[in-house]
């Protein structure tokens, strides 16, 4: 190398090393100046396969109706897991709650013959909004509220996340139509669940058997509401109620309390839960005693 080049490299070097030292600089200057704003305990609502925000609407709603919240925002996630908020929220929200919108909505097939391997990647989607969050905002807590998919995703979140310190911890869980032992028809999965007296299924899918250190590592400080419908013969049409009752097995005996509901006729249908306003009412009172 002659004179000159070594001239020319050291001159690029010291010129990358400045641009590095000015964008640290300018990168800690901005956290500065706009601190994480500090947020009351936010509730995320995860929807179901191939649906989206739309069927969180009315609980959120609701929950605005009963003055429980006055701070809606929408949580639109990529197929690459990038977040983008609609709104912001501000410091005096109330129990702000956060509608996630998956755009790649069908992220377990339903022909997957290893759901504990597709829900782990699909359960992403919901650590890349609680990232997302802690990125604009600070706050200790989390409420979680899933419906039938989202229900696996927040339980995969939970369990692959028991041991990360920087996660929020969780405070409150309500599952909707969760199929933690498989859906009516699922490959791979029991017809119908019996459970042993301590609710353990007497076979289990894939995808339950993925979440059973859930037994050993979910928080200990949370309290859990599972919500169920019966529409005739212990279904709700898509789910066999045992196969959303054996979330139990995974959770109670280190939850802070575990609760379950069952409701009946025709709006206790699967899709028909999250439009159900005594589901409403029940998540509003359970989430912040409204």
């Amino acid at each position: 190398m002659t004179k000159k080049s070594k001239i020319v490299l050291s001159g690029l070097l010291t010129i990358l090393v400045l641009l590095a030292c000015w964008w640290l600089f300018f990168n800690k200057a901005e956290q500065k100046q706009n601190p994480a704003k500090t947020i009351a305990t936010p509730t995320i609502f995860v929807h179901g396969w191939g649906s989206s925000y739309h069927a969180e609407e009315s609980m959120a709603n609701y929950a605005r109706a009963c003055n429980a919240t006055n701070s809606i925002i929408r949580a639109d996630v990529s197929q690459d897991g990038k977040v983008t908020f609609d709104k912001t929220i501000s410091t005096n929200a109330k129990n702000p709650i956060i509608e996630v919108n998956l755009l790649n909505n069908k992220s377990i097939f339903p022909d997957e013959t290893d759901q504990a391997r597709a829900l782990t990647k699909s359960s992403n989607y919901v650590k890349d909004v609680v990232v997302a969050l802690q990125k604009k905002y600070h706050f200790n807590k989390i409420n979680l509220v899933g419906h039938s998919m989202g229900n696996l995703q927040i339980a995969y979140f939970l369990k692959n996340n028991a041991a990360n310190s920087k996660m929020p911890q969780l405070n409150k869980q309500v599952s909707i139509a969760g199929h933690y032992n498989g859906y009516l028809g699922e490959l791979g999965a029991p017809k119908h669940t019996i459970l042993t007296k301590n609710g353990k299924p007497e076979k289990m899918d894939t995808g339950y058997k993925g979440l059973l250190p859930l037994r050993r590592t979910f928080p200990q400080n949370a309290r859990v509401l599972n919500i169920y419908g019966n529409t005739g013969n212990g279904t709700d049409g898509s789910v066999d109620n045992n196969s959303s009752r054996s979330y139990r097995y995974l959770v109670s005996k280190r939850a802070r309390s575990y609760q379950e509901h069952e409701f009946h006729g025709q709006n206790a249908q699967h899709s028909k839960l999250h439009e159900n306003k005594q589901v409403a009412q029940l998540l509003v009172k359970f989430l912040w005693a409204k």
